[in-house]
């Protein structure tokens, strides 16, 4: 009898998470929103018909392409259909419209001619570029900054992901928050008070002031909870480091196949997508290296050119599994049309948590299989301390975990012991956390020929005898 290949006892964790990501994905054509911008204060991010525009004020046309397609992937990830696409070549963004008066007149002539209801502008614009654009354009105009954000909103899973999101949010919305014509004077105080007495009289405050401080209060509150969590999460790495398993994180570009990798090293079963930021969580998972010694590989959240600051700043607790990791683990994406850009602009990110600079780095080459050799070739050439990979296909991986074993911290004691039946507990430790090179039971208890750790060694030590001795 034959199977089908989804059938659920087939499917790993990762693959229903999947399944429910997809069947949520916004239908084009479909929006309960009104037609027109002006009649609503606050808005929520429609991303359906699209037109791309970005402004080219340094390097080579091919990195201005670039960056385009990639900002045509985020949308694509959100869930929006891709109408158009400009680029604009300037020294630097014009301070009003972003893109200059007349490149946003023929802006609005290709929203009009192509039925588009959202511009995304390729990089942070301020508040009054959005404004004067959205009045030229007459359609809902937003950055980069919101659309990874809106990304993020979607993808978060666990408590710790969604509160992190949230406040990146809400940091974004602060300065921009804006109503439209009476909305700005509408006051609470005086009779809106309600004939509350001393203290409810007088001018009051206007409703966006009023937005403000809830605003504030909510960011607040979201940075406590986030400290609290992060209390857990540190009560649990300082457990793996009183234990000294050695921590080995992965880090690098979006879509660069961490999870993929994750998933072929350990069995994690974690979600897999061919989509930008398609894992925020981060996933802790046990590995053994080819010589029996066990170590945790930590998935984290990916990263891209210009990340926005606010997303540095709330996913920081998460981003600090790297500065504790004993190892880093930098994988890029091999078949990319510029894989040195994506390097360094997760080293650029790395630079700005503090401790990551001293930790030994492996870059890890994947999507082998649909890699131009020439490339790889570059690459290897270009960075030495790497190995080239294919989590698809499994190739290389080898070769990637002697590297590892090779990078973890070295077990610098060697320990020859009669250790007592009753501590057999020091016995699987040297199994799970060091290299035994021979047991032998006796009468008196278990001849432990190991290299170990020294945390293990003084414990070994205080209940233990040399050989020797014996």
């Amino acid at each position: 009898m034959t199977y089908m290949r989804n059938e659920p006892e087939d499917l790993a964790m990762g693959d229903y998470e999947l399944e429910e990501r997809q069947a949520l994905r916004r239908v084009a054509g479909l929006s309960t929103e009104l037609e027109d911008i002006t009649e609503v204060e606050y808005r929520q991010l429609r991303l359906e018909r699209v037109v791309l525009v970005g402004v080219w004020t340094s390097g080579t046309l091919f990195d201005a392409e670039n960056s385009l397609q990639e900002l045509k992937l985020l949308a694509e990830t959100a869930g929006s259909e891709i109408l158009e696409g400009l680029i604009q070549r300037r020294d630097r963004p014009d301070p009003a419209t972003y893109i200059g008066s007349g490149k946003a007149s023929e802006l609005r002539d290709i929203v009009a001619a192509t039925g588009a209801d959202t511009v995304i502008c390729d990089g942070e614009l301020t508040p009054g570029q959005l404004r004067q654009l959205e009045e030229v354009v007459k359609v809902k105009v937003i950055d980069r900054t919101a659309l990874i954000l809106d990304i993020f909103a979607q993808h978060a899973k666990s408590r710790e992901g969604k509160a992190q999101v949230e406040l990146a949010q809400l940091q974004y919305l602060l300065p921009r928050l804006r109503g439209w014509g009476g909305n700005l004077s509408r006051q609470v105080g005086g009779r809106a008070a309600g004939g509350v007495g001393i203290g409810g009289r007088g001018p009051g405050e206007t409703k966006i002031e009023l937005d403000r401080r809830r605003i504030r209060e909510r960011m607040a509150k979201l940075r406590r909870q986030i400290k609290e969590m992060y209390t857990a999460r540190e009560t649990k790495r300082h457990r793996r480091q009183i234990r000294e398993v050695p921590a080995v994180a992965i880090a690098g570009y979006t879509n660069a196949g961490k999870s993929s990798l994750l998933n072929r090293l350990t069995g994690a079963g974690v979600l897999v997508e061919d989509a930008l930021f398609a894992t925020l969580d981060p996933t802790v998972r046990r590995a053994r290296t080819p010589e029996g010694r066990v170590f945790t590989l930590a998935d984290t959240v990916g990263f891209v050119r210009h990340l926005p600051h606010q997303l540095v700043e709330a996913f920081r607790s998460t981003l600090e599994e790297v500065a504790d990791a004993d190892l880093i683990l930098h994988v890029v994406d091999g078949s990319h049309p510029d894989p040195e850009s994506q390097l360094a602009a997760v080293r650029e990110v790395l630079a700005e948590i503090d401790g990551t600079g001293e930790i030994p780095e492996i870059v890890v080459v994947n999507k082998a299989d649909a890699a131009d050799p020439v490339v790889l070739a570059r690459l290897t050439m270009k960075e030495r301390h790497s190995v080239v990979v294919s989590a698809r296909t499994g190739s290389g991986m080898g070769e990637l975990m002697a590297m590892i074993e090779q990078e973890l911290p070295r077990l610098d004691h060697e320990v020859r012991m009669l250790v007592p039946y009753d501590r057999g507990d020091l016995v699987a430790r040297a199994h799970s956390e060091g290299e035994v090179l021979s047991l032998e039971h006796t009468g008196d208890g278990t001849i432990l020929h190991a290299r170990v750790l020294a945390g293990l060694f003084a414990e070994l030590d205080k209940v233990s005898k040399p050989v020797e001795t014996v």
